[in-house]
């Protein structure tokens, strides 16, 4: 499981011409799920981003994470961050989940997501066509992928 995380100070993710979900000061979640990714996966991941400081404190130094400061999440699929790129021109999204493996994934996330924050996560919409828009704030981008957690 992969997943870009951006701090943000406003994001939002349109579907079909509609606003599906915005939020203020908080995360914005692009997340890529691999065949071999699982629940175990899900809860290491979830952990990580909720306790990760990346938010500034009093001080302006990176030491609250988004529970301490109250923040949003936006969570959006994305298997593109599966993307092989090593022969050719054309991307090979081969390790990539199939839908039926990267769904229940994804919202497994999700809830896990709110259960840790004790709010509401808004997401984009699975396998969808999708325009994210953010302002990324900092800029303070981290890549964090499951397989490296050892």
């Amino acid at each position: 499981m992969r997943a870009v995380i951006q701090r943000v100070s406003e994001a939002s993710v349109v579907v079909e011409g509609l606003i599906k979900a915005e939020i203020k000061i908080g995360l914005m979640i692009l997340l890529g799920i691999e065949e071999a990714d699982n629940k175990e996966d899900v809860d290491w991941l979830v952990k990580k981003i909720v306790n990760m400081r990346i938010f500034p404190d009093e001080e302006e130094v990176m030491n609250k994470s988004l529970s301490d400061i109250g923040g949003e999440a936006l969570v959006v699929s994305q298997f593109t961050l599966h993307a092989s790129t090593k022969k050719g021109n054309r991307p090979s999204y081969r390790k990539a989940a199939a839908p039926e493996i990267a769904s229940p994934l994804y919202k497994a996330f999700t809830l896990a997501l709110e259960q840790k924050l004790g709010k509401k996560v808004k997401t984009g919409k699975f396998g969808a066509d999708m325009q994210v828009t953010l302002i990324n704030d900092g800029p303070v981008t981290l890549l964090m992928d499951t397989k490296d957690k050892q």
